[in-house]
């Protein structure tokens, strides 16, 4: 039976906490260095910025590189500060409440508001997870030679990997996450040196221009580039997941803990802003220079990046960067899925089983499009699976943003009033965009 205490909150006893195998099984040393204490939150963070670099990325970062040049990487380095900010109030809310950001709202709103969002939370994952189809069918292709079509299905077997890494342990699955990222980003480190991109016109891009917003065409890649790199369901994931440490539940332990986890996921997070910065770096140093501003296919990107750029090992780094990339998101994708089906409503599937109907989803457009279109349709469909991962935003965003700023909730560990505004100024910057892009769409200007 359910009741309310006075924060608020529903409580029932018989309630499973969030991610409930996993769940403070993680011991944190209650003395030590503050490094050895570090270390042991260390983890979160990696998990939650493998959202930030995965296919869907690679698609908008290659077609605002090689279209337009360094002029996007402004976007890239706003969404990033938007994504340290947006995720930091996550691992604060899981933190503080013992909730992730689903149950929050399912112990705050009504049945039916319950349900849209869960219903616009699953929209998103199903679009992170069409871009991982396309991502690593397209690795499998680049590197094997096979179909893409086979490729898709063969993703279907990812759900097993999961079960397996699962089996292993938290910790195991965060080692596993973290080893694939550093192939990532030592794949680029060595690719972006190689393209030689004119440092002047480089730093020049961090700066924001107007033209961003006057052109449909640069606004659409770049609301793109937002709904890759600032992922809804990454706020889900990230609210739970960071309770798998045993930090002491009490508000001298939530404050440190929410240090901790505040510095593994910038720092994690300034990881993926360095690759993605990379990936849009070498498209614009590689593509955009030699006169190639219409590539958006990451195929075409591989079988034109060793001819360009003079070394015979970087087509086949891209490749292996994009194959790490699809197996790590599999991995958060299935966790935020769980996550997010338990949290509003209560209803738990096996881990392995969720993941086959979700990628059983995904699967079928990516089948038919490419049967259609061939690989210039799932390129577009690529593009567009990240757009509409922004669309979703606001409603993952603002109920994070109202929690966390509530001291009936929170107590002493709301937020203060000037990170308030900072939330809010960024929520808005969300919804102006999306909106911009709205108009831009149904009137025929984009």
């Amino acid at each position: 039976m359910d009741a309310r205490n006075e924060s608020g909150w529903r409580f029932d006893r018989s309630e499973r906490a969030s991610l409930a195998e996993a769940n403070a099984t993680i011991p944190v040393p209650a003395a030590g260095t503050w490094l050895r204490r570090l270390m042991a939150f260390a983890g979160p963070g990696y998990m939650v910025s493998v959202g930030y670099m995965d296919p869907g990325n690679w698609a908008t970062d290659l077609a605002g590189g090689s279209k337009f040049g360094y002029s996007l990487l402004c976007v890239i380095l706003l969404s990033n500060v938007m994504a340290i900010l947006l995720q930091a109030l996550a691992a604060r809310l899981g933190i503080v409440t013992g909730r992730d950001l689903a149950q929050a709202c399912r112990d705050s709103y009504p049945r039916s508001v319950n349900l849209a969002l869960w219903l616009l939370c699953e929209l998103a994952i199903i679009a992170c997870d069409l871009a991982e189809v396309i991502g690593t069918a397209i690795a499998l292709q680049l590197l094997f030679g096979i179909p893409l079509i086979i490729g898709a299905l063969i993703t279907a077997l990812d759900a097993f990997l999961v079960l397996l890494l699962m089996r292993k342990g938290f910790r195991f699955l965060e080692a596993f996450v973290v080893t694939l990222l550093v192939v990532i980003a030592a794949c680029f480190a060595i690719q972006t040196v190689a393209a030689q991109p004119d440092l002047k016109e480089l730093f020049a891009g961090f700066l924001p221009s107007p033209e961003i917003a006057k052109n449909p065409e640069m606004l659409y890649i770049a609301i793109g580039i937002i709904g890759a790199t600032v992922m809804p369901h990454n706020l889900y994931l990230h609210s739970s997941i960071v309770q798998t440490r045993a930090y002491e539940r009490s508000e001298k332990g939530r404050r440190q803990a929410i240090r901790f986890a505040t510095v593994d996921s910038t720092v994690a997070l300034m990881l993926a802003l360095f690759v993605n910065a990379a990936i849009l770096i070498v498209a614009a140093a590689t593509f955009h220079t030699s006169g190639h501003s219409e590539v958006q296919e990451i195929g075409e990107a591989f079988h034109l990046l060793s001819p360009l750029l003079g070394l015979g090992i970087a087509s086949t780094l891209f490749a292996v960067a994009l194959l790490a990339s699809g197996i790590n998101s599999t991995v958060t994708a299935t966790l935020a899925g769980q996550i997010v089906m338990e949290g509003f409503l209560s209803l738990r599937l096996r881990p392995w089983l969720r993941r086959l109907i979700t990628r059983g989803i995904a699967i079928v457009p990516v089948i038919i499009v490419t049967a259609i279109y061939g690989e210039s349709g799932t390129a577009k469909l690529l593009v567009l699976s990240q757009v509409i991962l922004s669309m979703q935003l606001p409603f993952a965003v603002i109920p994070l943003i109202l929690f966390v700023s509530d001291r009936r909730k929170m107590g002493n560990l709301a937020i203060s009033g000037k990170l308030v505004a900072t939330s809010w100024a960024v929520a808005a910057i969300i919804l102006v965009l999306n909106l911009k892009l709205l108009y831009d769409t149904f009137s025929g200007a984009a």
